[in-house]
């Protein structure tokens, strides 16, 4: 036995079916199960957690940025070890983080306590250092690693069929990511904050043995191939050949890595920005919350409409049509931006962030292994998680400075229109590296 099956009572060769479809549940429940340590497994225990804590709005949204900030700049050196020891060892201790750190959230008022009077020091740079410590912990293992080593992971075991199970495992992850606030909600009203984040840590605990069990690293190491040929014939005429297996710093040197990452970091700085201000970025232009909040569905049908059809044709299709159609969606959402005022605003705006969702779904799993080979898809996926994080931890302040500034949110708009002009135009060269 593989030193990356052992303690595993699952032998994937011999499975009657091909052992990837196990890995394609799996994988996507992996990335269900990092929802916790997801921006929208966070957000609805902001107002109970900071009352309880006596920090502000403002105090505790700056320890979530600066504990996010901060993962960011570590998730590289996890893509290292899930090149090291493989998808299983990795998700499964980020399991295992990301479960002691919901237990250690839900004892962050007895945490305070104890440290105001060991210091004897009664101020709010307590609870606020303690909920940055934990906000690092849960955005590092959760968003980070748990959800770089399921995706990676899936994509590993199949080549030619990719988009399709990325079809499927999008559709499923969207669903699921949706309907989330609604069961973290009744377990915080049934169970109080500090029971949801309990209950929330035993089942990453129950699920960190499935990974254990069920989680391996390639096909290879148990006698298979990816997408589950059957003999050396069918290897021969259906498996794509990998010509260069790129490391971090070959794929570094290539202009692919940075237009597709800084692509994908954009669609994250501009969603999150939106969401997080999405209110007051109404309210700013005479909207009712109501307005507001609606365009989040339309939005969603838009993404999981995009990313099931691309995804499936991206097994046929070159992706550098993705990313420029991409970049079409990230402008018409920052000319929505800028247009809220007008009634086409607002339907630009939905079409332009439910595009770009779409094809992020697509390129952020496609594009890597195909341009880059698998050998160390995990130190490159690393990297550009490492972008989207740190994107993402930087729009709720960069909207809200804007706005602050100017006494308008349209200035992003004009923000993102530049960027994006400048993305297009080093994406003309950004071709395939393979």
């Amino acid at each position: 036995m593989s030193s990356s099956n052992r303690y595993s009572i699952i032998n994937p060769s011999k499975s009657p079916f091909f052992y990837g479809y196990v890995i394609l549940v799996l994988g996507t429940l992996g990335i269900y199960f990092s929802i916790p340590g997801q921006t929208i497994g966070v957000s609805l225990f902001t107002d109970p957690v900071k009352d309880a804590l006596g920090l502000s709005r403002n105090q505790f949204s700056n320890a979530y940025m600066i504990g996010t900030i901060i993962s960011s700049m570590f998730i590289g050196r996890a893509g290292i070890w899930f090149d090291r020891y493989g998808a299983r060892y990795t998700a499964f201790f980020a399991a295992l983080t990301l479960a002691m750190a919901l237990f250690l959230c839900s004892w962050s008022l007895e945490m305070t306590y104890f440290v105001k009077n060991m210091l004897r020091l009664d101020s709010w740079m307590v609870p606020f250092t303690i909920m940055t410590l934990l906000f690092f912990l849960l955005r590092f293992s959760g968003q980070g690693v748990l959800t770089m080593a399921s995706r990676n992971m899936i994509m590993i075991w199949f080549d030619r069929n990719r988009g399709k199970v990325n079809a499927v495992s999008s559709i499923a992850i969207s669903f699921g990511f949706s309907s989330s606030p609604l069961w973290i909600n009744f377990l915080i009203e049934e169970y109080r904050w500090e029971g949801a984040w309990r209950l929330l840590a035993i089942g990453l605990l129950v699920f960190s043995l499935l990974i254990f069990q069920f989680y391996k690293n390639k096909p290879e190491e148990h006698g298979l191939i990816p997408d589950g040929a059957a003999d050396p014939i069918e290897i021969k005429k259906d498996v794509r050949v990998e010509k260069k297996q790129y490391t971090l710093k070959e794929a570094k040197g290539t202009r692919a890595f940075w237009m597709y990452g800084l692509m994908l970091a954009f669609n994250s700085f501009f969603i999150t920005g939106l969401t997080f201000h999405v209110v007051s970025i109404f309210a700013s232009e005479g909207y009712p919350k109501s307005d507001a909040i609606s365009i989040f569905l339309p939005g969603s049908v838009v993404a999981v409409a995009i990313s099931t059809i691309f995804n499936y044709l991206s097994d046929y299709l070159s992706l550098k049509l993705y990313l420029f159609l991409m970049i079409f969606g990230g402008m018409l959402a920052s000319i929505g931006f800028l247009m809220l005022a007008y009634p086409f605003g607002i339907p630009l705006l939905i079409a332009g962030f439910g595009i770009m969702g779409g094809f992020f779904a697509v390129l952020n799993a496609i594009a890597w292994p195909r341009f880059y080979g698998r050998n160390h898809l995990g130190a490159i996926t690393g990297k550009v998680m490492g972008l989207i994080v740190l994107a993402s931890a930087l729009a709720p302040s960069i909207f809200s400075l804007c706005y602050a500034t100017f006494d308008s949110y349209r200035v992003v708009g004009y923000i993102g229109t530049a960027f994006l002009s400048f993305v297009l135009m080093g994406s003309l060269k950004a071709n395939s590296p393979q």
